[in-house]
């Protein structure tokens, strides 16, 4: 007996499974996410850069280890660096010796030395730290070499980790950013750029914007005052933060485009484990030639020379090949020569024939 087979029945019974499927990955997905909690466990690396960052935080303070994180606290740690790793201290920063004298008396002693905050009623460490001032100027490095010289451990806060799309996550996120920190302390809350983070309020701003500053703020003053949790903020654009946010951060330190003494000091700092030739080499003339640029902008240039020597190194060695007619480089023993002044003056156009003078970079 033959069956004669519907075609809609069989393309309704299609659409049933495939629905059915669908169904099943996505209820499957939104179990694992609530289980989860936020960015906790979405992926593989998450969980393997928290663990790593967790095993190293108990190995450097064992008493770590009886504290308990909830999800939320785990997922912070992903942007949790220990002083041990921050490779930066003051010694890397030329030009800035006095914004540093007062910054170990704003930031580093509280950290390190959290008694003299408590025991005398007069003293109060800030509750925030402000350093504004052009792009590439060292903003970002003073944050690191602060943790770095305080031993405190490193947060630095991105609005990326922070947004959430469930509503009222990313305010559990701040929350676990203030209470991973209390944990953790001695700690630096690091936020760069937060004129886009904590921006004038307005308004027209969205309900979760204002949810999350709100919470921002309260948890702020709900710090201690004992100066072992310390928020940095950096900025180039600090007319546009909160007023609000303005208040809390007391301590402002203007970090500006560097004159020429801060530039000699910015470039011997850069140089100082490079070859120069003594004869050929006038750092008053580059630091002359500098006016206007950024301690980046230094670092660049001192790029660019170095890679003009190393293009004259390649150049050398290619020849030798050719007219040796080997392949093999290995054996072939030529140095590259040190960095004169002309190595410079192509990019700054300076007078390569004006008189010589050594400088020394001790």
């Amino acid at each position: 007996m033959s069956r004669k087979f519907d075609l809609k029945t069989i393309a309704d019974l299609s659409v049933l499974v495939g629905t059915g499927i669908s169904l099943y990955y996505l209820v499957t997905r939104l179990l694992n996410d609530v289980e989860a909690g936020p960015l906790f466990g979405r992926s593989k690396e998450s969980k393997n850069r928290q663990l790593s960052q967790w095993q190293k935080l108990v190995t450097k303070r064992p008493e770590l280890a009886k504290v308990d994180l909830n999800s939320y606290e785990q997922s912070v740690l992903s942007s949790v660096i220990t002083s041990d790793e921050l490779d930066i201290s003051f010694e890397d920063i030329g030009g800035l010796d006095g914004i540093i004298a007062d910054l170990h008396e704003s930031v580093v002693y509280p950290l390190m030395m959290p008694e003299v905050y408590t025991e005398n009623p007069l003293l109060q460490a800030p509750s925030g730290v402000l350093l504004h001032g052009p792009p590439g100027c060292g903003k970002t490095m003073l944050a690191k070499a602060l943790a770095n010289e305080s031993g405190a451990n490193f947060i630095s806060i991105r609005m990326s980790q922070v947004m959430d799309k469930w509503y009222g996550e990313s305010n559990k996120i701040v929350d676990a950013m203030f209470s991973l920190a209390n944990k953790l302390q001695p700690c630096m809350i690091f936020i760069d750029e937060i004129d886009s983070f904590l921006r004038e309020r307005a308004a027209t701003d969205h309900e979760v914007t204002a949810m999350l500053k709100a919470e921002f703020m309260t948890l702020w003053d709900g710090l201690v005052g004992n100066g072992r949790v310390m928020i940095v903020g950096a900025t180039n654009r600090i007319g546009d933060i909160d007023s609000a946010f303005l208040r809390r951060l007391p301590k402002r330190f203007y970090i500006s485009t560097p004159n020429k003494e801060q530039r000699l000091r910015i470039l011997k700092v850069l140089l100082k484990d490079t070859k120069i030739d003594d004869e050929n080499f006038d750092l008053d003339t580059i630091a002359s030639g500098t006016s206007g640029m950024s301690g980046s902008d230094l670092k660049e240039l001192c790029r660019e020379a170095a890679l003009n020597a190393a293009r004259e190194y390649i150049r050398l060695k290619r020849q030798i090949m050719v007219n040796s007619k080997k392949d093999d480089s290995s054996d072939i023993s030529i140095e590259m020569r040190p960095l004169r002044t002309t190595d410079f003056a192509a990019h700054l156009k300076l007078d390569a024939q004006q008189p010589i003078h050594s400088v020394s970079l001790d």
